[in-house]
């Protein structure tokens, strides 16, 4: 069964016109990108988080599986017209860069074990309500009970 993706995807969230962001990225001996060296934003900031994510967690190796060590440039371009964005990659300079660094992907990971953000909120208990105190809020109004009719 296909899905097709832009019948899922409300078209109106889209941008309208075309987007471009740059990144000039460092890659380690795995081919994964260590850090990103600069960066050209787009005019949306929800486009610039989206391309800046996945360039932190991109792995750049040639296509028989090897690896060049060296700073590579990551342009993601978006069109309106076919919502697809379109990524391509560039080696600039060869050389320069730490084989061993972890990869910027893992990195984040493993800050996020050392400093969870869910101990850092401070749970706040609900108040406690007496139900029978509530009013009804169903709009019926119920007559109060009369006394049954006695028989003279």
């Amino acid at each position: 069964m296909r899905i097709d993706v832009t019948k899922i995807q409300p078209k109106s969230l889209l941008p309208k016109k075309l987007e471009h962001t740059e990144y000039v990225v460092e890659i380690n001996k795995l081919g994964q990108v260590t850090r990103v060296a600069s960066r050209r934003n787009s005019d949306s900031a929800t486009f610039n988080s989206q391309t800046y994510g996945n360039a932190l967690q991109t792995f750049i190796r040639t296509p028989d599986g090897h690896v060049v060590l060296g700073s590579y440039r990551l342009t993601y371009d978006f069109d309106p017209k076919t919502a697809r964005v379109r990524r391509d990659v560039t080696l600039v300079r060869q050389g320069g860069v730490d084989p061993n660094a972890k990869g910027a992907a893992i990195e984040m990971i493993e800050q996020a074990h050392v400093h969870p953000m869910a101990q850092d909120v401070i749970p706040v208990p609900a108040p406690t309500v007496d139900p029978r105190t509530l009013p009804d809020l169903r709009g019926v109004i119920e007559p109060a009970p009369t006394p049954a009719p006695t028989s003279s």
